[in-house]
């Protein structure tokens, strides 16, 4: 059975969703879909922590479907700017699990992710695969994954 890791980047998907669609990414569905795949091994979802009663709803949707949710606080600087990306938390994860999987699941469209899906494809033979929102999703990291599929407006 084909040993499957899932890594998704809220955000991005949450943005690029409601950019391209306006509506919300099911991932109850997309979970069911993945399943048949093989054994999901590994499922994180990273998000920014608040205290949005909302936003702690959808996170424990997210557990209560089977993802394993990571938190990072929302820094907010003082000449007013925000930050709040888990570009490096993900790329760690990922390196660390692919020698484990055979096919990686990347939800993001977001380009930096490029180098790393191709350098895991090389170095462990993994299978690699993103989803994103077509017109939202860096060529680079389109061409960088032996799969991509588009997100779909109603998904």
């Amino acid at each position: 059975m084909r040993k499957i890791g899932i890594f998704v980047d809220i955000q991005n998907i949450y943005y690029t969703t409601k950019q391209g669609f306006n509506r919300q990414f099911d991932y109850r569905r997309f979970w069911q879909e993945i399943s048949y795949l093989g054994d999901i091994q590994i499922a994180n979802a990273y998000a920014i922590a608040s205290n949005n009663d909302g936003q702690r709803k959808f996170q424990d949707a997210l557990r209560h479907i089977g993802f394993e949710i990571k938190l990072k606080p929302f820094i907010q600087r003082s000449d007013g700017s925000a930050k709040g990306d888990w570009d490096v938390g993900i790329t760690v994860d990922i390196m660390e699990a692919a020698e484990q999987l055979d096919h990686i699941i990347l939800l993001s469209g977001d380009g930096d992710f490029d180098l790393l899906m191709h350098k895991i494809k090389e170095k462990y033979q993994v299978k690699t695969q993103v989803f994103g929102v077509q017109k939202l999703t860096a060529q680079s990291l389109i061409k960088s994954v032996d799969l991509f599929t588009a997100i779909e407006p109603l998904c």
